[in-house]
């Protein structure tokens, strides 16, 4: 009988994935609880915490932060690229949130605390990818 064990090396790509995304599925989780009776873009969204959401926004977050799990779960190669990938989604959502804070239109209910949260996130899986560990 031949029986294989498959084991998966621990990364700091795997570790950040998994952290990060297990994070941004709990926001997203709590925040659907909370803006159960927001409009889904609503310009303005509920807080939790100093974060404003509306459901829309935790919608990216359980979608982003699924991804980020499943790649970390999937091994090292899959980690990197995705990490790099939802860095970089990251990174312009935050640009974005910049010019978004005083218009009119902001779909995401952005803040200045999504946005420091948005661009630390993208920092952080930039850098772990591109580190290639």
């Amino acid at each position: 009988m031949d029986s294989h064990v498959h084991v998966r090396a621990i990364s700091s790509n795997r570790v950040a994935g998994a952290v990060v995304g297990a994070c941004y599925v709990l926001i997203g989780i709590a925040g659907l609880t909370l803006t159960a009776t927001t409009g889904f873009a609503a310009a303005e969204g509920v807080h939790l915490l100093i974060f404003q959401l509306n459901p829309l926004h935790n919608v990216l977050h359980l979608v982003l932060g699924t991804a980020l799990g499943l790649a970390a779960y999937r091994g090292l190669r899959h980690a990197m690229l995705v990490n790099g990938v939802v860095g970089a989604c990251f990174g312009a959502l935050g640009v974005l949130g910049l010019f978004l804070l005083d218009a009119g239109m902001n779909p995401l209910a952005l803040n200045g605390a999504d946005n420091v949260l948005h661009l630390s996130s993208a920092v952080i899986l930039l850098v772990v990818s591109a580190a290639r560990r």
